[in-house]
């Protein structure tokens, strides 16, 4: 049997070093001056969306911290240390899953781990991702691990949800927050990865797959990767939005403009169209909300562009389609579109929904009020 040899774009692009981290500048430099400086903590906590990069940064600073000939801060990637750390089962990086390892008994297995010193190496990472997962027994076996750890050994716990850790074990890390990456900088990690790829991408395929992956780089990489194998190395808008099943501009804008118009027959055809089409009607609403966020954008804002990110062609048409109705018809579209999402998930005619929000939305009716 032939063996799959492909590798998926978000694990072939991983960064290796400080530098190759997009969007979170404000982490990676303070981790580096801490290994330049020598001041290095015990423990650090690395919190913020899925797919923004923690255990990326949490693997190269491991190998940082024990690197012959440190650059900048960074893993040189070329000692010994460094080649020998790069596979995936050596002892002095040991990544845990709490989602699976999340008993006290798992605890307590590390805690005896703990005192054997690194092999050929100066640190010993441990690197506990999702660790809200762990049970509270769990949480205080670690607490005293985290409270006098060996000089040896340093803590990356990692999580989604920070709120869930005990105000025990986030009083002794160095806690660092990763925002999530605009969609200016996802696509040009796509458009670089596409380069070295040989795939071509149109200019405005691209922003829609960055736009799609809402601030994850591997969510990005990963929608990436789909799109790609539907278009074999060639990648058009309309490909993107067949994949994604999310709604072109112009559909949007005829959409609105007939909520606008107060022209309810044509709301009522219109849907019908999308609906026949085999169109997603809960990613229809969903793309309904954001088109009626992106109009309040440029309505209010002196430089819309700076948040949106459109091509120019398409701003015009948002920017015209905005001037067209007030802020408050804007924010009753936005807000009724937005308080449909629970009710989509349980209705039992998604058409029907959405007809009765735009409705709504003709008559100036604020669905939270009803």
């Amino acid at each position: 049997m032939a063996v799959n040899s492909h590798l998926a774009l978000y694990r072939k692009y991983r960064p290796q070093t400080f530098d190759e981290v997009v969007g979170q500048e404000h982490i990676t430099k303070t981790l580096a001056n801490q290994i330049l400086s020598g001041k290095i903590s015990h423990a650090y906590l690395f919190t913020g969306s899925r797919g923004t990069g923690k255990t990326s940064v949490a693997k190269i600073f491991a190998k940082a911290v024990n690197c012959e000939h440190s650059s900048n801060g960074s893993p040189c990637g070329e000692c010994d240390t460094c080649k020998r750390l790069k596979q995936e089962n050596d002892i002095n990086i040991v990544e845990i899953d709490a989602a699976s390892n999340n008993r006290v008994d798992d605890i307590r297995e590390l805690r005896e781990k703990v005192k054997f010193a690194p092999v050929g190496a100066k640190y010993k990472v441990y690197i506990i991702d999702e660790v809200h997962m762990l049970s509270d027994s769990a949480f205080n076996a670690l607490l005293k691990t985290l409270e006098e750890p060996p000089q040896y050994v340093i803590f990356i716990l990692a999580t989604t949800e920070v709120h869930k850790l005990p105000a025990t074990i986030l009083s002794r890390c160095s806690r660092f927050d990763f925002r999530l990456v605009s969609i200016e900088n996802l696509s040009k990690i796509l458009s670089s990865i596409f380069e070295k790829e040989g795939i071509e991408a149109e200019s405005e395929a691209i922003k829609l797959i960055a736009a799609s992956g809402e601030g994850s780089v591997r969510d990005t990489l990963s929608i990436a990767d789909s799109i790609n194998a539907y278009a074999n190395g060639k990648i058009t808008k309309n490909d993107v939005l067949k994949v994604l099943g999310t709604t072109n501009h112009d559909l949007l804008i005829d959409f609105f403009g007939k909520i606008i118009d107060k022209d309810l027959g044509g709301v009522f055809e219109l849907v019908n169209q999308i609906d026949e089409s085999g169109k997603n009607l809960a990613i229809f609403a969903k793309d309904c909300a954001e088109h009626a966020r992106n109009l309040l954008i440029c309505k209010t804002c002196e430089n819309p562009n700076a948040i949106l990110n459109f091509p120019e062609d398409v701003l015009k048409k948002y920017i015209a389609q905005s001037e067209q109705a007030t802020d408050k018809q804007l924010i009753t579209f936005m807000q009724n579109f937005a308080s449909s999402e629970t009710e989509l998930r349980y209705a039992l005619s998604l058409r029907l929904l959405i007809e009765s929000i735009a409705i709504n939305c003709v008559s100036g009716e604020n669905v939270k009020k009803n």
